[in-house]
C-alpha cells in the first residue's frame, strides 16, 4: 500500500501550483489527502505518513493565519516521529520562528547570505549542486539551511556552498523548487525554453526521507 502524504494548500501563501507539482512528481508512488486552514478533526493525521507544505508567498503574518488552528497538530505529528516535507515557504516555516521542528539549524533567506550568486528574490533558473552533481533549478526567494552541518544530511547546495536541501531525522527541507512545471518557466520571458524537469530529484529526496 502506498504511503499517504497530507498536503497543505492555502493559495497563494502555499500555492496550488506548487502543490500540484508535488502531486505530479510523487503521485505514482504516494497517496495524498489535502488540508488547509480550517480546523481538523482529532484523527485527521492518524493514517498519514508525511505532512508536506509547499512553496508560496507566505510570511510571519501568513503563518499565523495558516496554522492558527492546526499548527499544534502539525508540530505534534512531527515531534512524534511523523515526516515533514517543506519546499521553499514550507521550509521556512519549519524554522525556529514558526513550527520550530529543527535541531541546531534554521531556514534563512539565501539572498542575504555571504557570497551568494544572487541578491534579488525574483524567479530564476539557479545553479545548484544536487548530490554533488550540477543542476539548474527554479528559485524564488528560497531559503538556505544554516546551522550545525553535523546535525543533518546535506542533499544539495547553492553556489556559495550553503545547504539548499537537507534531511534531518524525519524532516526534509528544500529551498528551491524541484516540483516546478514547464509553465512556471514560460511565465517569464527570460526563462522560456530553460525548463528541465526535476521531478525525479524530488521523488528521490522523498524516498530517502521515508527511509530515514
Amino acid at each position: 500500500m502506498k504511503p499517504t502524504i497530507a498536503l497543505f494548500v492555502y493559495d497563494p501563501k502555499c500555492s496550488v501550483q506548487s502543490a500540484n507539482g508535488i502531486i505530479k512528481a510523487l503521485g505514482a508512488f504516494y497517496n495524498f489527502k489535502i488540508f488547509s486552514i480550517n480546523p481538523l478533526e482529532d484523527n485527521f493525521f492518524d493514517d498519514v505518513d508525511m505532512i508536506a507544505v509547499p512553496g508560496g508567498i507566505g510570511d510571519a503574518n501568513s503563518f499565523e493565519r495558516a496554522f492558527r488552528h492546526n499548527g499544534h497538530r502539525v508540530k505534534e505529528f512531527v515531534n512524534n516521529g511523523g515526516r515533514y516535507l517543506g519546499i521553499c515557504m514550507g521550509a521556512y516555516w519549519a524554522g525556529q520562528h514558526y513550527l520550530n521542528v529543527l535541531d541546531s539549524v534554521d531556514a534563512v533567506q539565501y539572498i542575504t547570505q555571504p557570497g551568494t550568486d544572487t541578491r534579488r528574490p525574483h524567479a530564476k533558473d539557479l545553479s545548484v549542486l544536487w548530490r554533488n552533481r550540477p543542476e539548474r533549478m527554479f528559485f524564488y526567494d528560497g531559503c538556505a539551511l544554516a546551522g550545525d552541518a553535523t546535525k543533518f544530511d546535506t542533499i544539495a547546495r547553492y553556489g556559495n556552498g550553503d545547504a539548499m536541501a537537507i534531511i534531518q531525522g524525519h524532516v526534509g527541507l528544500i529551498g528551491c523548487h524541484p516540483e516546478a512545471d514547464e509553465f512556471w518557466y514560460d511565465s517569464y520571458s527570460y526563462m522560456r525554453g530553460k525548463y528541465n524537469s526535476k521531478h525525479d530529484l524530488l521523488l528521490d529526496f522523498v524516498n530517502q526521507l521515508f527511509s530515514s
